[in-house]
């Protein structure tokens, strides 16, 4: 089923960014996550060169975490190795194959997390759904940003561009898409090595391991994203799963409040 996303015109209120705190990885590596509210827990990921901040502002308004924490939940925000306040070792061999899902599933051991909500934006997505396949029990999951085909390893590019910009930083004539990404990554302080690993321990998971998913879903993608198509087959996939379809492409819906508003209406 296809659903437009209510929304409002009155923001979120503002809401302190939070401390980050701090827990060993399986393997060892310090990583960062980040709590606002008090009430039933959520864990949202976030998206690839982003981290725990993009939950909160964006786009001059007030971001998903406040409305969540507004409504009476416990905000989890981890940031991936590789981001944010998080590990960003070098070594390949510190990105074996899905070590972002390693590193979810062990802050849900180390949060004693056993009644609670998921959500992610893009690559957080991704994981979130990995973490279903690995046997992560949260009561609902909404997976923005991403479908059938990213899930399958099938979809997009986006992994290849994102390649292209870090080994050819510098090159780009002024003005192009390369060019625009690659000022953004410089002012986010994005560490290249780190995120290229990142992309090298992407796993994907077949469509017979997606299509036995149960977990009441939401998938939640722009209009105008190219993964829109993808994100209706995933919802097709999946009798427990429902489309919303917000106005933007992937990064525009990605801060749109129709989005937030999604989350919010589906986790309540």
């Amino acid at each position: 089923m296809t659903a437009d996303t209510p929304t409002s015109d009155v923001p979120y209120p503002e809401a302190p960014f939070p401390a980050a705190q701090f827990f060993d990885a399986p393997d060892g590596r310090r990583l960062a996550w980040r709590e606002l509210g008090e009430g039933r827990p959520v864990v949202l990921l976030h998206g690839y060169i982003a981290d725990a901040e993009s939950w909160f502002q964006e786009g001059g308004r007030a971001g998903l975490a406040p409305a969540l924490a507004r409504g009476g939940h416990r905000v989890i925000m981890p940031d991936f190795r590789g981001h944010g306040s998080s590990a960003k070792p070098h070594e390949a061999d510190a990105y074996p194959s899905d070590v972002l899902t390693d590193d979810a599933l062990a802050l849900v051991e180390h949060l004693k997390l056993d009644d609670y909500d998921l959500g992610g934006y893009s690559l957080g997505a991704r994981i979130a759904v990995r973490m279903l396949v690995r046997g992560a029990t949260p009561r609902r999951i909404v997976v923005g940003g991403q479908g059938l085909r990213e899930l399958l390893g099938t979809g997009g590019g986006a992994g290849d561009r994102m390649r292209r910009i870090f080994e050819g930083a510098g090159t780009f004539a002024p003005g192009t898409r390369e060019a625009r990404a690659e000022e953004y990554l410089r002012s986010r302080g994005a560490d290249p090595v780190a995120l290229l690993r990142v992309l090298d321990s992407i796993a994907t998971t077949p469509q017979e391991l997606v299509a036995r998913l149960t977990t009441p879903m939401l998938v939640v993608v722009g209009r105008d994203d190219e993964r829109t198509e993808s994100a209706r087959e995933l919802t097709a996939l999946l009798p427990t799963a429902r489309l919303a379809e917000v106005p933007g492409d992937h990064g525009t819906a990605a801060v749109a409040p129709e989005l937030a508003q999604a989350f919010v209406d589906f986790l309540g």
